[in-house]
């Protein structure tokens, strides 16, 4: 029997590769026979959205006859969820192989430079002939702007988050992320503002042909609303079907349009109450939140401590009137403190604290769990086995 991939060993290297990003990727990669330039890649860059995105383009590349790959982080249940080829995910027993070889050969490379080596090697392996990459925290200095091949960038949105790591403005932000951008290769984006001020001028000075809602509005145009739920999510439809038609795929869009992604407001029935499922973790995502969802009965939360807290619950502290606080992992904001300053149950583990969260909500009531994509996962996947 094949042993099980050492997951400890992969997840400690969180921790490892103080300087990670482009110039560490790229060795990597290039330590691997450059598997990158056997495939062409989509990069998708932004602060919210790029999950989403990604599984949209995903849907439509496949349904355009594409032998499509896709990487994405985090995961929420399983590691093997980061690379899928043809819709299927990775096989554990490949992880395996490779983080026996990542042990030898790479043992001080980054967490996120040795999945997106392994992504890179696996879609070379699988005759992927067009990769859709999500970038981890911004653009320009992600581990993902090593890739070579690169036929479009996709950016989301902008707002502020990773401030230690891209700066404190969303200026610095938006340029972090509009940098992502190369010469002659399209850049698409359905940033606004300000934001998409610092797009257009970086978009000029690299040479790089930008399309936005603005500019090419037949290229981001919608036969009808996404499945995924919320409005946010017609930005991030609009901007997949941009990309596809962009790249000659437009056969794909209403695939696109069809597609489905996990704690994206994504909706469990318990014991005949509503348990909404989401992911937001910043306050761009938590105000998009709570415009999709202005009223439930109860509100389940628990979020890192490196986030922005308070700003993140500030929407979301109107939705319900119950709430519980929860710690979805060893660095989450301690519920105690949450639940001290603005009202509430303070249950670490989120077994029980899902269990009293449904509790308090009412027959027929709903109970909306976000603030970590770690917190859906975890509940995912209790829901899924209870």
């Amino acid at each position: 029997m094949t042993a099980a991939p050492d997951y400890d060993w992969l997840y400690a290297r969180t921790r490892a590769g103080r300087d990670r990003g482009p110039e560490s990727a790229r060795a990597l990669l290039d330590r691997l026979g450059a598997p990158d330039t056997c495939f062409a890649s989509i990069r998708v860059v932004g602060t919210n959205g790029k999950g989403s995105t990604c599984a949209m383009l995903e849907a439509g590349l496949l349904a355009a006859g594409i032998r499509a790959g896709r990487f994405t982080s985090p995961h929420l249940q399983r590691y093997e969820e980061r690379v899928r080829v043809k819709g299927q995910e990775l096989a554990p027993t490949r992880t395996a192989a490779f983080i026996e070889w990542a042990k030898e050969h790479a043992p001080d490379a980054a967490f996120f430079d040795l999945t997106l080596a392994l992504a890179a090697q696996v879609f070379a392996e699988g005759g992927v002939e067009v990769a859709v990459m999500e970038a981890g925290v911004g653009g320009v200095s992600d581990a993902t702007q090593a890739l070579r091949n690169v036929r479009a960038v996709a950016l989301t949105n902008v707002d502020l988050d990773h401030v230690a790591a891209l700066g404190p403005t969303l200026r610095d932000i938006a340029r972090d992320k509009a940098q992502a951008a190369r010469p002659g290769v399209p850049l698409l984006t359905t940033a606004t503002g300000e934001a998409l001020e610092v797009v257009r001028e970086v978009a000029a000075g690299v040479g790089a042909p930008l399309c936005t809602p603005q500019t090419h509005p037949a290229l981001f145009a919608l036969p009808h609303p996404p499945r995924l739920a919320g409005a946010h999510q017609q930005a991030n439809a609009a901007l997949a079907a941009a990309t596809l038609r962009t790249l000659g795929h437009g056969q794909g869009v209403e695939a696109a349009l069809n597609a489905a992604h996990p704690a994206r407001l994504e909706r469990f029935e318990v014991g005949g109450k509503t348990v909404l499922l989401d992911g937001a973790h910043n306050p761009h995502a938590a105000r998009a939140l709570a415009a999709s969802v202005p009223r439930a009965d109860v509100l389940l939360f628990g979020n890192l401590a490196r986030k922005d807290t308070a700003a993140t619950l500030a929407p979301l502290l109107a939705v319900a009137p119950l709430r519980v606080f929860t710690a979805p992992g060893d660095l989450a904001t301690p519920p105690e403190d949450l639940a001290g300053e603005y009202g509430g149950q303070a249950i670490p583990r989120p077994p029980e604290a899902l269990a009293h969260a449904l509790a308090l909500t009412p027959p027929g009531g709903t109970l909306l769990v976000t603030g970590s994509l770690y917190l859906a996962g975890t509940v995912r996947d209790l829901l899924m086995s209870s």
